[in-house]
């Protein structure tokens, strides 16, 4: 399935939305992660508009709250709006306390539609591989770059790859999963 116009438009989109932006505790362009999520997610999806809500998955909670939602919807449509609303775990800005967040949002995950569970799937397997990269090389340092510190940043993967798998997995639950207990085997001094 050849892309249109659309995925070009949302390409531009994000990387004017999270322009200034970088992954934490690094200085990697966040623009990155979004092209890692929607790259895993093109290899997995079955419409451009699940690839494009991969694109945009972060907006609403990084860079404009219910107001970006509806922006996104006008401009993207329902199909995408719905999806990225989906992955999205607060508009509140500040933020709710982090496990709140986490814990609703993972009950969420279990009953949220196939295109929803695809991305967020992408997005945690994403951010899970960049986390075992860098703990691999700065190590125990790594946690402090979260709010859920070491053991709450484990909790959140384990409990999003097993709500995942419990959903009715596919390949990039899968591979989440394998990731995680990689990380998790390796921060418990598993090597």
């Amino acid at each position: 399935m050849p892309y249109t116009e659309k995925l070009d438009d949302a390409l531009v989109y994000a990387a004017g939305l999270h322009r200034d932006q970088t992954r934490k505790g690094t200085g990697v362009p966040y623009v990155t992660h979004l092209l890692a999520v929607a790259a895993i997610v093109g290899e997995n999806a079955r419409t451009e508009d699940e690839v494009i809500a991969a694109l945009l998955h972060d907006a609403p909670e990084d860079a404009g709250g219910e107001a970006r939602l509806a922006e996104i919807r006008a401009r993207f449509g329902d199909a995408v709006a719905d999806i990225v609303a989906g992955c999205t775990d607060t508009y509140e800005d500040p933020k709710p306390p982090w496990r709140e967040r986490k814990e609703e949002y993972l009950a969420h995950l279990s009953e949220a539609p196939a295109p929803v569970r695809l991305v967020s799937a992408a997005d945690k397997l994403h951010n899970a591989r960049s986390i075992l990269t860098d703990y691999r090389a700065i190590g125990e340092d790594l946690w402090g770059r979260f709010n859920g510190g070491r053991e709450g940043t484990l909790w959140y993967y384990r409990a999003a790859a097993d709500a995942l798998a419990e959903a009715g997995g596919d390949p990039v639950a899968d591979e989440l999963d394998r990731v995680v207990t990689d990380l998790e085997r390796l921060a418990n001094g598993g090597g």
